[in-house]
């Protein structure tokens, strides 16, 4: 993509995440700590709590790369939910790279109640142009971001790039299925503002050309199905109380969309899962 088309991307995913009436969604809705598709041990589980499950799943699979000397990047980190896990849980440093300036408010409000100003550096930018140096993080992490991108083989190379040699890429993402074109998905992911995602075998593909040589892909493509149920459920469930706190064209629209992704699930375009690629580049 053009520049000038990668900066209209970027500017579109810092308004959509800016938006009050996504925040009220997140926050409401989707819990407000962890906002990316949950792991759930039963299809009543509360979406927060599954939300937060997933975050664990990620952590175990890097357990062994975390602890006080470990430096971690967070791309997208929303409201920091991760991040703050990955700090308390480990004693590790976290950069939060973000895109949405009112959220990096509420994420540096958090830290510093629950004292993790030291550990955690929350930054204001996109993961298109990394602002830091090559091989400066032991771990790069990312969950349900990289389908903003604009240029995801871009946001790869970064992402690579400031990875120390031997480091770690692990991450989520709300992908299309191996195959589905991106028209089959193109009202699904409206409410998004992106055109199409990616599917796994792209990024596969793509971290190899970058020199990781270990790939694994967790396929829990079933979650994202759970998920999606639940947010509709809960949507509608809560619908008078939402109406005030979103807006009632808003609320439709949602009402509208989410089951459009319930629908592309069952159909199997979508698919999602746990990514964990780890380098042997030489330094």
């Amino acid at each position: 993509m053009g520049e000038g088309t990668t900066a209209d991307a970027v500017e579109t995913a810092r308004r959509y995440y800016g938006a009050s009436e996504v925040d009220g969604f997140y926050s409401a809705v989707w819990g407000g700590e962890d906002i990316h598709t949950g792991s759930y041990a039963d299809e009543r589980e509360p979406i927060a709590a599954a939300s937060r499950r997933t975050v664990e799943r990620a952590a175990a699979k890097i357990a062994d790369r975390l602890g006080p000397e470990a430096t971690v990047l967070d791309l997208g980190s929303g409201y920091g939910g991760a991040t703050r896990h990955l700090a308390e849980r480990f004693g590790c440093r976290v950069v939060a790279l973000n895109i949405s300036e009112s959220q990096n408010e509420r994420h540096r409000r958090t830290n510093a109640e629950r004292g993790l100003d030291r550990l955690v550096e929350v930054v204001t930018g996109s993961f298109q142009d990394i602002p830091f140096p090559d091989g400066r993080f032991d771990v790069v992490w990312s969950q349900e971001a990289f389908c903003h991108s604009p240029d995801r083989t871009r946001l790869l190379t970064e992402a690579v790039r400031v990875l120390r040699p031997q480091g770690d890429l692990i991450f989520t993402d709300v992908m299309a299925a191996d195959g589905v074109p991106p028209e089959a998905l193109r009202t699904v992911v409206a409410r998004l503002e992106v055109t199409a995602l990616a599917a796994p075998e792209y990024y596969r593909k793509q971290i190899a050309e970058l020199g990781l040589t270990r790939i694994d892909f967790e396929d829990d493509s079933a979650q994202l199905l759970t998920h999606y149920l639940r947010l509709e459920e809960e949507t509608r469930r809560r619908a008078a109380e939402l109406r005030d706190l979103l807006g009632p064209g808003y609320l439709a629209g949602l009402l509208e969309n989410l089951p459009l992704w319930v629908d592309a699930c069952r159909a199997g375009r979508l698919s999602w899962g746990i990514f964990h690629c780890r380098g042997d580049r030489q330094g």
